[in-house]
């Protein structure tokens, strides 16, 4: 197949002039030769395509693909990893991972945890603050944890993101909001172990890879898996597979994560973060459809790397799972 290639490569934000942490989600360079050389030993012809304003330009100039493989965060906005997606859906050409709609929810962290606890599965308490005055009404005791409501790679979470009481909280929200400009989620902090569930497949063919618990180093920031820690989680973070058939905590986690991929209808391959609290009974924190692909260095290919499943079979697994839909009745707009 011809396989177009969507990604925000973080070298040329940087080159633009964005900062470090403005461009902490986006791709390394040698993430996508990794992945294009893995479509290429697949048999496939990849395309660079590139980000959004790129896919518009190719699109523009009547350039088309057989399947995309789709890894854009994306720039602006609370909807940022649905833009790819959503523009694909308008041009019929079908792509890796979840759709514009599972896109959107999943980026925002309060609307996730409504969809998991109206479906049954345990979460932690929470409210979306997206003013001040609306702190005094915090239905549940501290210590709380704050992070911004649409971030990821740990961007907004520090230390201080643990408020134990309402002074501490108030300055900590303050502070996110005055930053990210977008409303904050006040969870019940969990205090136990923290595990990262990576998942592939879709619905019913959607099966559990493995599981690594999260151990912060003595030099780690403590308690949170921060920004810091993730962006220099080779020194500071130690990534343990950990068996479902030796841990019944990790049986639990899994049993969460995969109900939750399901009720949120997550596509083809991605990661379910789990937190215990401290009497170790598991909760679902937060979901990535759009999982990290270096092949050393994020979590899914981690967690293959841990249980040896080869970077090529987890990208294979991933186009196989997307060309199931690429048979599906679209309507595509006339070209020429």
């Amino acid at each position: 197949m011809i396989i177009g290639i969507t990604y925000d490569l973080r070298s040329e934000y940087l080159a633009a002039g964005y900062t470090e942490e403005q461009t902490a989600e986006f791709d390394k360079d040698d993430t996508i030769v990794s992945l294009e050389t893995a479509l290429q030993q697949l048999g496939h012809q990849p395309i660079r395509i590139g980000n959004a304003f790129q896919l518009i330009k190719h699109l523009m100039q009547h350039e088309r693909w057989d399947l995309v493989f789709n890894i854009a965060e994306g720039l602006n906005g609370i909807g940022r990893e649905a833009q790819i997606p959503s523009i694909l859906d308008l041009y019929g050409i079908p792509y890796t991972f979840s759709d514009p709609l599972v896109m959107s929810l999943t980026l925002h962290k309060g609307l996730t945890k409504r969809v998991i606890r109206d479906a049954g599965l345990p979460t932690a308490n929470f409210m979306v603050i997206e003013r001040i005055e609306k702190l005094t009404d915090i239905p549940f005791s501290p210590p709380y944890f704050v992070k911004p409501i649409a971030e990821g790679t740990g961007k907004g979470i520090a230390p201080d993101s643990i408020a134990h009481n309402q002074k501490e909280l108030i300055a900590v929200c303050q502070t996110r909001l005055d930053k990210y400009q977008q409303p904050v989620l006040v969870e019940q902090f969990l205090s136990g172990r923290e595990f990262t569930v990576g998942i592939w497949g879709t619905g019913d063919q959607a099966s559990i890879i493995g599981t690594i618990e999260v151990i912060l180093l003595t030099h780690a920031e403590p308690e949170v898996y921060s920004y810091i820690n993730k962006e220099r989680c080779e020194e500071l973070v130690e990534y343990k597979y950990i068996s479902s058939e030796k841990d019944p905590i990790v049986k639990q986690a899994e049993t969460i994560a995969l109900d939750a991929w399901k009720v949120l209808g997550c596509r083809d391959a991605g990661r379910i973060d789990i937190r215990c609290d401290a009497a170790g009974h598991p909760f679902f924190l937060e979901v990535n459809p759009l999982a990290g692909l270096h092949p050393e260095h994020s979590d899914l290919p981690i967690i293959c790397n841990k249980l040896g499943i080869p970077y090529i079979d987890l990208i294979r697994t991933i186009v196989d799972s997307a060309s199931q839909r690429m048979n599906q009745h679209v309507f595509k707009p006339k070209t020429g």
